[in-house]
């Protein structure tokens, strides 16, 4: 079937098209990204402003003209970190869905942790033994861990690249005084969840995904992405850490310049390698294996194994497969 993916992140919204069944590699068909940057538009009472909401509007009914040019059988549809935190989300999605019959789903942290961990084990396969997964996006760090298919330990902290760099950057490149204090919030935001991660042992492959984690591998050497998703990158601890001293003293305009560093992302890019370094040495982890899969392809295999209905849709505790495997076809929710 062919299954569109539509994440509306803090940095991005992006729609994901792949064919896909159960059993078989989701493969890519297109591939559509508006940098709409939804957090910049956050208001100081946390509202998303007007702005931001019509802005929306006009990127998710692009989404879904572009989803049925493609044929798409299904429609998952759902927001993460910016619409999560925003004040008045409900109001937001309801006219999201009035104006573009687009239903979008906010994801809970922890959840999004399950799916990326979902995805990153499907990619490393059972034998790599316990994993631990670190993905960091715009607006929260999501950790997760265990043996099996749903992690038995699944976090998110508000510690996006993004978030930070709004919060508690005001100078270009940052002061150390900004870096110190941003430090400090990092390691105590950690210290409150490392125990939970380390008393589980340390895991046989730790795994770190998303766009932050990609461009620092390859600002410490790693292959570039032309060499194919399969290639073996990796993000050595000690490594980043000469990172870190490195584009911390670094303008954004000047960070754009580097190989492996979306223009777009280069301002949040010192306080990624932040969270990155932190979320490694609070975890005793010395290396990163880095996974092309991540929260859209978890997505898209947990729609399969529910489709199939070989997946639980009962919610636990621990082992939660979140709400997006109930979601309504493609037509039914673009109805109207």
């Amino acid at each position: 079937m062919r299954l569109g993916v539509l994440d509306v992140g803090s940095n991005t919204v992006h729609l994901l098209v792949v064919d896909a069944h159960r059993g078989g590699h989701p493969t890519p068909m297109t591939s559509e990204k508006d940098p709409l940057r939804l957090a910049e538009h956050l208001e100081k009472d946390g509202s998303l402003g007007r702005r931001g909401a019509d802005a929306l509007v006009r990127v998710v009914g692009q989404a879904r003209s572009a989803a049925e040019k493609a044929d798409c059988d299904d429609l998952l549809a759902f927001a993460t970190s910016a619409l999560r935190d925003a004040t008045n989300s409900a109001a937001v999605l309801a006219r999201v869905r009035e104006e573009t019959g687009v239903a979008l789903e906010v994801l809970p942290g922890d959840d999004e942790a399950r799916y990326t961990f979902l995805a990153v084990r499907r990619w490393f396969g059972w034998s790599a033994g316990r994993l631990t997964v670190l993905d960091i996006g715009g607006g929260s760090l999501e950790l997760a861990s265990g043996r099996d298919e749903h992690p038995s330990t699944a976090v998110s902290l508000p510690l996006g690249a993004g978030r930070l760099t709004r919060d508690f950057f005001e100078a270009d490149p940052p002061t150390r005084a900004e870096i110190a204090v941003l430090r400090e919030k990092i390691d105590a935001d950690l210290a409150g969840v490392a125990d939970r991660f380390l008393d589980a042992g340390a895991p046989d492959v730790a795994v770190g995904t998303s766009k932050t984690f990609r461009s620092l591998a390859r600002l410490t050497g790693a292959v570039p992405y032309s060499a194919g998703p399969r290639a073996r990158r990796e993000l050595t601890h000690a490594a980043l850490r000469q990172l870190v001293s490195f584009v911390s003293r670094m303008s954004s305009e000047d960070i754009a310049e580097l190989e492996g560093v979306s223009p777009g992302r280069s301002r949040q890019l010192a306080a990624g390698a932040l969270v990155a370094e932190a979320a490694m040495r609070a975890l005793k982890i010395d290396t990163v294996q880095i996974c092309p899969w991540a929260l859209r392809e978890g997505v898209i295999l947990r729609r399969l194994d529910t489709l199939d209905g070989s997946a639980q849709t009962d919610r636990s505790a621990q082992d939660s497969p979140g709400t997006l495997g109930r979601l309504t076809p493609f037509g039914a929710r673009c109805a109207g």
